[in-house]
């Protein structure tokens, strides 16, 4: 599944509460989980995550424009008023060409005035070429046939001053260990995105629980195996984040996973308007108010 170079690597949680943790007394419990909600955050505001992210946009085929005035086709805060022109060529091929080369760099060093940019490939494992300005730093990104930008500041506010989350009190109930439904033959989950596209993701069954009498079911994507739950509730739009929220859970053992919502995370969509999330499947649309975990992000800004 194409996936934005950010969403890929930032936005995951490892599970941090071992599957002993039902004997732990509801202290040490919510302590674990203050820990996980920590680290969470500490994650979010490394060096070059999407914190840092200033500018993005798809590229046109053709020239884009690209500088910190507000002409341009890629407004870029920390950029020269005008930096030169993203143009795409029709085989995928991005260059740069620049206004003026004095005090921009390319992976480190001096600017020519043309510049041919790497993206980080269609796997996500080539480094994409890093164009310097100032503290604040341009690449460009791939996503099938679409070339993108991205800009990324690591002194920008929302990485510097992060407010945080607000979250729904722990509760140990939201602690639950499901039942895993193996199918016999992988399904397919279409796996739909704010920008529109769609993909199909094998996935090789389900997680069954039960709340309050009644039985639900989530499908989970394998994650280098772990599963990856993308789920919205009845607290959608209101409570939590109208597209999805994201679950995280360690490989089924024994005909059980262990879900734990009190870990449930906003994507990085709600957090950056700088990143592409997918939204949550009708599978898996739970029609109960899932009150546990993050909240909708209010620090944002959009």
């Amino acid at each position: 599944m194409a996936r934005i170079t950010e969403w890929c690597a930032v936005a995951a949680l490892m599970l941090l509460l071992p599957l002993s943790a039902p004997a732990a007394t509801p202290e040490h419990y919510s302590a674990a989980v203050a820990r996980a909600r920590i680290e969470r955050v500490e994650q979010l505001k490394q060096v070059d995550g999407y914190l840092a992210l200033t500018a993005s946009g798809w590229l046109q085929p053709g020239a884009n424009s690209v500088g910190s005035a507000a002409d341009n086709r890629f407004e870029v805060p920390g950029a020269p008023a005008h930096l030169g022109t993203l143009q795409l060529a029709a085989d995928g091929q991005v260059s740069l060409h620049l206004a003026e080369t004095r005090g921009i760099t390319v992976d480190g060093q001096p600017a020519a005035a043309v510049n041919v940019l790497r993206t980080q490939g269609p796997d996500g494992k080539q480094q994409p070429t890093r164009v310097g300005f100032g503290s604040s730093y341009l690449y460009v990104i791939e996503n099938g046939t679409q070339r993108g930008l991205r800009a990324k500041n690591n002194a920008a506010p929302l990485r510097t001053h992060f407010p945080g989350f607000d979250y729904f009190p722990i509760d140990p109930s939201w602690r639950i260990e499901a039942d895993w439904v193996p199918f016999p033959t992988p399904h397919m989950l279409k796996i739909a995105y704010v920008t529109g596209t769609v993909s199909d993701t094998p996935i090789a069954g389900k997680a069954v629980f039960r709340r309050d009498g009644h039985t639900y079911e989530l499908l989970p994507i394998d994650e280098d195996g772990r599963l990856f739950f993308v789920f919205s509730d009845r607290t959608a739009g209101k409570l939590t984040y109208g597209g999805a929220r994201f679950l995280y859970a360690a490989a089924p053992k024994n005909g059980k996973v262990l879900l734990d919502f009190n870990l449930a995370e906003n994507p990085p969509c709600a957090i950056t308007p700088h990143v592409v999330c997918p939204l949550a499947p009708p599978e898996n649309r739970l029609k109960l108010p899932v009150t546990a975990g993050e909240m909708k992000f209010l620090g944002g800004g959009h």
